[in-house]
């Protein structure tokens, strides 16, 4: 007898009731899935008080590393507060691991950014040098601010960084608009 082959773990993107991320979250974690949900601090006002609170980048997701056929994947979805697998037939469709580390890269250095409306269109680069060495993701430009993109095609959630003074390598040429 051979041993069985390990199934690869692949990140998916866990639609999640609205506000109950980090309840999810924690839920999935304590039954041994590794979870990302990346977190932001936002500033709250109210009339007496201020207070910097921890809320979704990506509110209504959080993404679990988990086998594509795996018995994990029932124990995840029995999670209360979760939704669904987001893809095909509620099955899901794997996240390349790049762009997760993308996103865990920007967090690690406290890079600000902000949700930017999803683009399939521009042109794919990469940072070279500095804190965001390897990022890759479209080239936008707004008046005249360069800015970059970073996609999770799963999801249709892109987040902007500004790029100024950052080197930047064209990976592909710019795809026309149809």
């Amino acid at each position: 007898h051979g041993k069985a082959v390990p199934e690869e773990l692949c990140w998916y993107a866990l639609r999640t009731q609205p506000r109950h991320e980090k309840r999810v979250a924690a839920h999935i974690q304590r039954k041994g899935v590794t979870i990302f949900l990346p977190l932001v601090a936002e500033v709250h006002r109210w009339s007496d008080r201020r207070k910097t609170l921890q809320v979704p980048l990506f509110p209504g997701y959080v993404f679990v590393r988990v086998a594509a056929t795996s018995e994990v994947r029932l124990v995840v979805l029995r999670t209360t507060g979760a939704i669904g697998f987001i893809g095909l037939g509620g099955c899901g469709i794997p996240i390349p691991e790049k762009q997760i580390e993308d996103i865990q890269k920007l967090l690690a250095h406290d890079v600000s950014c902000v949700l930017y409306p999803f683009l399939r269109v521009g042109q794919r680069v990469r940072i070279h040098g500095g804190c965001l060495d390897g990022l890759e993701g479209i080239l936008v430009a707004r008046n005249s601010d360069r800015s970059l993109i970073i996609s999770l095609d799963t999801i249709q959630q892109s987040l902007a960084i500004r790029i100024e003074g950052y080197d930047v390598e064209i990976l592909s040429p710019p795809r026309s608009a149809l």
